[in-house]
């Protein structure tokens, strides 16, 4: 029975005194294992009998509502530190090359499920998009012991890396950032999360002091809650154990206090790790690059252009890469052979429920290129000789104007000013690119009242300005040199 084996494991680590100062609890991994800890181990099973040269174990309770012959799954709540355990279960005389040195570990936040796993380049980009600067996986230092030089590149967000000695006490802390539901397609809100893989790669030294040499692999199944949303789904499934039969509960696993990473193939994408130190100055040219529009060793893309419109005549290839400019890289799978003609047919009914509200929402606005309405227009013409005498000559002569606001062959020509802070400051700064001057030069602005007086203009006043109200802008020159007054008639 595999939780016999793995019972004097536990007890032979203790007693090597490799793990003296780790707390009484470790002393019940052993019987927490149970029937099913290493059922979904990788390895054939002519080699179920051999002890692993390392176990890691993650600190955090498994859930009770898994079946018997089903891996392990664990709740972890976002942010927050988990502490994970390095254990050496050398036998005497084993690995004797890798005594007195360090060995290096990568760990990785990873799709469980295999489509997601496909598309894994791009649901990264994606959450990139929508976490600026924030990471998927984190160490927290301060409270990690024996870990040495840590490393997070900031090009791989869901890995950290380190080098350790095996012969003493090494802990550490992780944090993971993202959340399962992040990367679940909304419909109609209370979607199942995805879950993921912490998994555990270790290396040693080779000849010329690169860590490439592959000593071990473990990973285990977790999904993230939001802050207290694991303890929460903790307790729901514990709850709803409760309810069930005796018969029905000997079809499920019990909840272990600790979760042991099982071994696992090594992760394949980890020809990276050929560099002569922990640094992360070697090529990642493995991770997915060229699949998909932008890689990871790129800077992020600038935010798109207001007049990235989307046009019928797009084609597939270039509908995803205007999805991944406009941040909606979560969803470019579903819109994999969809043409800029086949997106602008989709209704607003239909986005929302594809994408769910929020992002449906967005989605439609992007495809209509709708743009953000002004709080304020006004329009302004610049009053001129050629004006001043096209008035005078209307009092003393009135004429037929034509329809489209021609009259005795003069255009009154009028600029629209938009504004969003509805503040004199930003009226003069507009008011000074259309003029092309700089706003230091415009002095003052005022507006025409009763009897031809001039009234300050504030923000209070721009305020009450009625919307696409029509002015006439004179100019008077200031007392101080190379400065006007602008009058709105």
């Amino acid at each position: 029975m595999a939780w016999a084996l793995k019972l004097p494991l536990a007890d032979e680590v203790i007693e090597s005194g490799l793990v003296q100062d780790f707390d009484a609890s470790l002393s019940g991994i052993g019987q927490e294992l149970g029937a099913g800890a290493y059922k979904e181990s990788n390895l054939p099973p002519d080699n179920e009998n051999e002890i692993p040269p390392f176990q890691y174990v993650l600190c955090a309770a498994t859930s009770p509502a898994v079946k018997l012959h089903d891996e392990t799954l664990t709740y972890l709540n976002q942010g927050q530190s988990y502490e994970i355990r390095m254990l050496d279960n050398r036998k005497l005389g084993e690995l004797p090359e890798i005594n007195g040195k360090l060995v290096k570990s990568i760990f990785r936040v990873v799709f469980h499920d295999r489509r997601l796993q496909y598309t894994e380049h791009q649901q990264l980009e994606g959450w990139r998009w929508n976490r600026p600067g924030d990471r998927i996986l984190d160490i927290d230092i301060p409270m990690s012991v024996g870990i040495i030089d840590p490393r997070a590149n900031p090009t791989q967000l869901n890995t950290v890396e380190f080098l350790w000695d095996p012969a003493k006490r090494t802990s550490v802390f992780i944090q993971v950032h993202c959340i399962s539901t992040e990367f679940t397609m909304r419909k109609h809100g209370g979607e199942k999360g995805v879950p993921f893989r912490v998994q555990i790669d270790t290396f040693k030294e080779n000849e010329n002091g690169e860590y490439t040499e592959h000593l071990h692999s473990a990973s285990c199944q977790i999904k993230v809650f939001k802050p207290k949303g694991a303890d929460r789904k903790q307790k729901t499934d514990r709850e709803k154990m409760e309810k069930r039969t005796p018969h029905e509960k000997e079809k499920y696993q019990p909840s272990y206090e600790t979760t042991i990473l099982t071994e696992c193939s090594p992760w394949p994408e980890i020809t990276y790790v050929n560099s002569p130190s922990p640094g992360f100055n070697s090529s990642h040219s493995s991770f997915s690059l060229g699949e998909g529009n932008g890689s990871p060793n790129h800077q992020p893309e600038p935010p798109p252009p207001v007049t990235d419109n989307l046009l019928p005549t797009t084609t597939p290839q270039e509908a995803q890469q205007w999805l991944h400019r406009n941040r909606f890289s979560t969803f470019t799978r579903l819109f994999t052979n969809f043409s800029g003609a086949d997106l602008l047919k989709l209704t607003r009914d239909d986005v929302i429920q594809i994408c769910g509200p929020a992002d449906g929402i967005r989605l439609f606005n992007a495809l209509k290129g709708r743009m953000v309405r002004p709080r304020l227009t006004i329009y302004v013409c610049q009053e001129s000789l050629q004006l001043r005498e096209q008035q005078q000559q209307q009092q003393q002569q009135p004429q037929q104007k034509h329809e489209d606001g021609e009259s005795n062959g003069t255009f009154f020509v009028y600029h629209a000013i938009y504004l969003e802070e509805l503040t004199a400051v930003e009226l003069t700064e507009k008011i000074a690119q259309l003029f092309s001057i700089s706003p230091r030069q415009i002095s003052q602005i005022y507006k025409q009242g009763p009897t031809g007086i001039h009234v300050l203009i504030s923000d209070e006043m721009i305020q009450n300005f009625q919307e696409e109200a029509c002015f006439i802008l004179d100019t008077m020159k200031a007392e101080t040199n190379d400065s006007y007054h602008i009058i709105l008639k």
